[in-house]
């Protein structure tokens, strides 16, 4: 699946990736392949991913919205 990782200057990351945890407002929520269509807003927190190579990474972010549709993960950083 494809994670796109956008703030207002700059795209921050932009890849293949077999997983991603994200801290949502309600809770943290993982994404998997073929995950089922969502929007959510981001708290403070950590995103967690792993890219396709298989190297784990973290981000730390102040907020932002998540989309989740047809094995894209859009994710737009406050």
């Amino acid at each position: 699946m494809t994670l796109k990782i956008i703030s207002a200057q700059e795209i921050v990351f932009q890849g293949e990736v077999t997983s991603v945890t994200l801290p949502g407002t309600m809770g943290s929520f993982t994404v998997l392949h073929n995950h089922a269509s969502l929007v959510s807003t981001l708290a403070a927190g950590e995103i967690a991913y792993t890219a396709a190579d298989g190297d784990r990474r973290q981000l730390e972010i102040s907020g932002g919205l998540a989309d989740v549709d047809n094995n894209v993960v859009s994710v737009c950083l406050y």
